[in-house]
């Protein structure tokens, strides 16, 4: 079971990506939310490309703050920018 909690600004833990300038502050861990979700801040340059993938063991909530991401569900891709907000199963 899950318990209540709060991350605040700026917190949760800092990983240094594969990427110059790509960061990603872990928000919610799978283990903190009952296996239910995981939610993580990532900043990357503009055109940085990842391959599509999938957490399979938690479910996965994205939301655009700036620029642009690609989704990909199923067989449709589509792209969001500021504002998007996507569920990822």
């Amino acid at each position: 079971m899950a318990t209540s909690f709060v991350v605040p600004a700026g917190g949760g833990t800092h990983l240094d990506m594969s990427a110059p300038g790509r960061f990603a502050d872990l928000k919610l861990l799978r283990e903190q939310t009952a296996d239910s979700i995981m939610l993580f801040e990532e900043s990357l340059p503009a055109g940085t490309k990842s391959t599509f993938h999938l957490h399979h063991h938690s479910d996965e909530v994205a939301w655009v703050l700036e620029g642009e991401m690609t989704f990909k569900v199923g067989d449709e891709v589509s792209a969001g920018g500021p504002g998007t907000c996507a569920f990822l199963v």
